[in-house]
């Protein structure tokens, strides 16, 4: 009896998916230039039909890679070409809301937008919010350890969620809470990419929705000022909501693309957002506008459609380069805020060198850095070089006392560069946590922890652009 029969038999009919057109859709997430069809998709509907498919696969010796909406940008949810791809988008209740204790219990499927949406009544939201959350959810954002452009003040998911359920590969059951003492595994499930465990329910914590926000919106001549400006609000004490900076070419992009009234003069824009009581909200902002005196451009949100408009420029950023190159590859890495300015300006030579451009996006409060690197991947050598520019992005970023991701996870995308980042003695401590949880290696196998062959080898290692680019996904 094959898998593809075990697996039909168990769940419900219409829920099991094979052959090119069924499974072409999951065949990629939102690196797109990795793409690998599965053995099979599955899309079970309860916690018990995930227990059967694990059961199965694992007597078939058969990887598991789970998926939620597919928007991450790492590669994260990238089939092999022998897996069945555990997708919970049909695990999308809200099972329940304390307004008192301000927790709200989900499934792994429910859309981080759709959270704040249901609590909204009690006065409650729920902070991390990734630039894609109207599509992406909580069980994508617990695997990938999500942010947003409120994370400096309200933290990433990891700061949001106080409980998880999950199975083992073996189908057990764990509870993970934060009122756990000792190991710290709640925090550990966090940012895992799917890597230990399927997370079948999460409790996260809600945020009473401000008295009120204000945004300001202040253009620079230059990007080193705008860059030391985010220095200088932080030491005056001010952590504000959320703190971003742009560059000429992304301010153009996401002014064309949105039209909300973003300078295009300047050459750097600074987003900063200030919410609390009213009076709490002032006197930040006569601090801040005094930080911001030398700003060439500056304007402050007199109204909630307002500030959700100029919002909407930054937030729009990606698609709005999308309509300027047929493609670009979005970054991820994080420094120390101090060297911004100087990452920018080592960012910008590389562009020179390799003749592609660059338009920058930076959660600026938390030095994460987002740059788009624009090319076309119909143009012979175009990618290679893309991914050479992206990855000597990662090492300055480790360089600078930085790390390789901020919010994106590693996937297969930054294999490469965790070598960079970690020792041998370091990886193979990851690769024991893996076993204790994991023994055959049939979650997610091949994904964000390198085998330590690879980074040996690094050197003289071919990558295989477009299909199974990495060695350890071709041992299945």
């Amino acid at each position: 009896m094959s898998i593809i029969h075990e697996l039909s038999r168990t769940l419900p009919k219409g829920n099991v998916l094979t052959g090119e057109e069924n499974t072409r859709p999951f065949e990629c997430d939102g690196l797109s230039v990795y793409r690998q069809k599965p053995l099979a998709v599955v899309l079970p509907q309860s916690v018990e039909q995930i227990k059967q498919v694990l059961k199965i696969c694992k007597a078939y010796n058969t990887p598991v890679v789970t998926r939620g909406a597919g928007t991450g940008l790492s590669g994260g949810a990238m089939p092999l070409e022998e897996s069945v791809v555990l997708g919970l988008s049909k695990l999308n209740k809200i099972k329940f809301i304390d307004e008192k204790k301000r927790l709200a219990v989900l499934e792994p499927g429910v859309r981080n937008i759709a959270i704040s949406e249901a609590v909204a009544e009690f006065g409650l939201y729920y902070a991390p919010d990734p630039s894609s959350q109207i599509a992406c959810t909580i069980g994508g954002n617990v695997a990938e350890n999500s942010g947003g452009v409120h994370c400096l003040k309200y933290g990433l998911t990891v700061h949001n969620v106080e409980a998880i359920k999950m199975l083992t590969i073996d189908g057990e059951e764990l509870i993970l809470s934060r009122q756990d003492e000792g190991l710290g595994l709640l925090v550990l499930m966090n940012g895992s990419e799917g890597l230990l465990g399927i997370v079948t329910e999460i409790t996260v914590k809600l945020t009473p929705i401000p008295e009120l926000a204000r945004v300001v919106m202040a253009g620079f001549d230059s990007v080193r000022d705008c860059a030391n400006a985010v220095a200088d609000i932080i030491k005056a004490g001010i952590i504000p909501a959320g703190l971003e900076m742009m560059d000429s070419f992304a301010i153009e992009a996401a002014e064309g693309f949105a039209n909300v009234g973003y300078p295009l003069e300047a050459q750097a824009l600074l987003l900063c957002e200030l919410d609390g009581t009213k009076a709490q909200v002032q006197a930040e902002l006569d601090c801040v506008l005094k930080v911001l005196s030398g700003a060439s451009t500056l304007k402050v949100s007199q109204s909630e459609a307002e500030r959700l408009n100029l919002w909407k420029g930054r937030k729009s950023a990606f698609p709005a380069v999308g309509r300027l190159s047929p493609d670009y590859y979005c970054m991820d890495g994080t420094i120390p805020r101090r060297h911004l300015a100087d990452m920018l300006e080592k960012i910008n030579e590389l562009s020179q060198k390799y003749q592609l451009r660059v338009a920058n996006v930076f959660h600026a409060g938390d030095g994460n850095l987002h740059p788009l690197i624009l090319y076309d991947a119909n143009v012979a050598g175009e990618l290679e070089k893309t991914e050479e520019f992206g990855t000597e992005i990662l090492k300055l970023s480790v360089d600078m006392g930085g790390t390789i991701t901020g919010e994106h996870g590693v996937g297969v995308e930054k294999l490469n560069a965790m070598c960079h980042q970690f020792n041998s003695k370091e990886l193979e401590v990851f690769h024991k946590i893996k076993a204790v949880f994991d023994p055959k290696s049939l979650l997610n196998p091949g994904k964000a922890v390198p085998e330590l062959h690879r980074c040996a080898e690094l050197g003289a290692m071919h990558v295989h652009h477009g299909k199974l680019p990495h060695p350890e996904l071709e041992r299945f």
